[in-house]
C-alpha cells in the first residue's frame, strides 16, 4: 500500500512539472516571436518636423529685406527690398524678382504730384495697352511713413514663362511717390491668390526720402 501512493505521487509531480514546462515554453515563445512586445521596450523616436507648404507666390514670413540705395539716375531715397532676389536694371527702372512676384522701381522727373484724377486719366490707359488682360483698376490715397500716396491696384496676365508657357493671374499694388519734382513709382506684384499683404507692406512702408 506505500509503494502504491508514493508511485501516484510520482506521477502527480511529474505530471505537474510537464504543464509548468509547457506553460513556460509558450510564454517565452510568445513574447519572442511578437515584434510588438520587442519595439515597446525601445525609446520613443521623435517625429520628423513637418515641412511647410506655401501657396505658389506666397513670400515666406521669414523672408529677409535689405535696403536698396540708387547709386545712378534719381538717387534721393531708399526703399527696403526681399534680400536674395535677382536684380536687373534698364534705364530708370530697377526690378527685383523672385519665381513668381516682383517688386519694380521706376524713377521719373514731374512738374506736380500724382492725383487720383491723373493716375485714373493717365496711368490707367497706359497700362491698359502695357499690360495684358488688365482689369479691374482702381485708385486711392492711403498714407505711408512717406506720407500720403496715391495707389493704384489692379490685375493683368504675367509674362509667357518661357520653359512651361504657363501664363500666371497676377495682382498689382502701384504706389507714386512725390516730391520737389521727383516721381518714385513703387510696383509690387504676385499672383492674385498669394497671401503678400504683409510682405508688400513692408515693402511700400520702408519707402523713404533722403
Amino acid at each position: 500500500m506505500s509503494y502504491t501512493r508514493t508511485s501516484a505521487g510520482v506521477v502527480v509531480v511529474t505530471v505537474v512539472a510537464a504543464v509548468i514546462a509547457g506553460c513556460s515554453g509558450s510564454s517565452s515563445g510568445t513574447r519572442s516571436g511578437s515584434g510588438s512586445a520587442v519595439s515597446s521596450t525601445s525609446p520613443a523616436q521623435p517625429s520628423p518636423a513637418p515641412t511647410e507648404s506655401n501657396p505658389p507666390g506666397d513670400i515666406p514670413d521669414n523672408q529677409v529685406y535689405v535696403t536698396y540705395r540708387p547709386t545712378s539716375g534719381f538717387t534721393g531715397f531708399t526703399v527696403k527690398v526681399p534680400e536674395g532676389w535677382a536684380r536687373t536694371d534698364k534705364g530708370a527702372t530697377t526690378v527685383f524678382t523672385d519665381k513668381l512676384n516682383s517688386v519694380r522701381i521706376t524713377t521719373a522727373a514731374a512738374s506736380a504730384a500724382p492725383t487720383f484724377a491723373s493716375v485714373t486719366n493717365t496711368v490707367v490707359p497706359q497700362l491698359r495697352t502695357q499690360v495684358p488682360n488688365f482689369a479691374s483698376p482702381k485708385v486711392t490715397q492711403v498714407t505711408r511713413h512717406a506720407g500720403q500716396v496715391v495707389l493704384l491696384t489692379y490685375q493683368g496676365d504675367s509674362a509667357k514663362d518661357p520653359v512651361t508657357g504657363k501664363v500666371v493671374r497676377d495682382a498689382f499694388e502701384r504706389y507714386a511717390f512725390y516730391r520737389q519734382g521727383h516721381e518714385v513709382d513703387l510696383t509690387l506684384s504676385g499672383p492674385v491668390n498669394a497671401d503678400n499683404v504683409d510682405p508688400w507692406r513692408t515693402v511700400s512702408d520702408s519707402f523713404a526720402w533722403r
